[in-house]
């Protein structure tokens, strides 16, 4: 449709802009997905798998880091339970967020799934710090067409990286570390947001205790498992000793 038309159309003029807008408030995530999905589907690639797995991931799964993880996993012919377990326990952060947003999203209608579905930290950091809309339903499709956008940068990425991995020769020794890589982060952040070094101590020890004691195709799953329930014990002995003191 051509400018002319669009103008002419106040409706229609009305949607560029919003695409537009909300095309700006997400070139940075922009910047961020999309090589971190080119390296995703780089990877997917090398761990022999077709290219068109890393576009239905990416479309069908959309877990960011949960995606480099199961890929992973798989590749070190890891059991489903494990894949799920682990998954789940990386992405159990989005049960929280969504929370948060219960009443943001009431209302949104058909776009409601959607909403849920695409609800990544990049897009709950715009969401909470964008200004709220006056009219309910011009706020639910501006966070709408945010969480399109945001994965379409997912996606896109993730195609590049799988196609330049099937038709492009190169050395991608060491690419498998983009997985550690961004874990690192992802605990460096968490780190510093949280300033309690407890539950990292806790996980280094009991990561140590399982590649010594278990086998490995139950190590993750174990090591998980096992820092749960001493996290679990140590707040709920903190909790009940409060509770004494009252």
């Amino acid at each position: 449709m051509s400018d002319y038309q669009a103008n002419r159309n106040p409706l229609v003029s009305l949607r560029v802009s919003d695409w537009r807008d909300a095309m700006l408030q997400t070139v940075p995530v922009m910047f961020g997905y999309l090589p971190l999905g080119a390296a995703f589907g780089i990877l997917f690639m090398q761990l022999g798998h077709p290219w068109w797995g890393a576009l239905l991931m990416s479309l069908f799964i959309y877990a960011g880091a949960g995606q480099f993880l199961a890929v992973t996993l798989l590749a070190n012919h890891a059991g489903l339970v494990e894949i799920a377990v682990a998954t789940f326990m990386l992405n159990s952060r989005h049960l929280f967020y969504g929370l948060s947003l219960l009443k943001r999203f009431q209302g949104a209608g058909w776009r409601k799934p959607y909403l849920i579905f695409a609800l990544t930290d990049e897009t709950y950091s715009l969401l909470t710090s964008q200004q709220r809309m006056d009219l309910e339903r011009h706020d639910h499709a501006a966070a709408w067409r945010i969480s399109v956008l945001n994965q379409l940068w997912w996606v896109l990425g993730s195609l590049a990286g799988a196609l330049a991995g099937a038709t492009l020769e190169f050395d991608s020794r060491g690419i498998e570390f983009a997985l550690t890589a961004l874990f690192i982060v992802l605990t460096l952040e968490q780190a510093r947001r949280l300033r309690e070094a407890l539950p990292f101590l806790v996980a280094l020890i009991v990561g140590v205790g399982a590649i010594v004691l278990l086998p490995d195709r139950h190590l993750l799953l174990g090591a998980i498992a096992a820092t749960s329930l001493v996290l679990f014990a140590h707040y709920l002995w903190i909790d009940r000793g409060q509770e004494g003191k009252a």
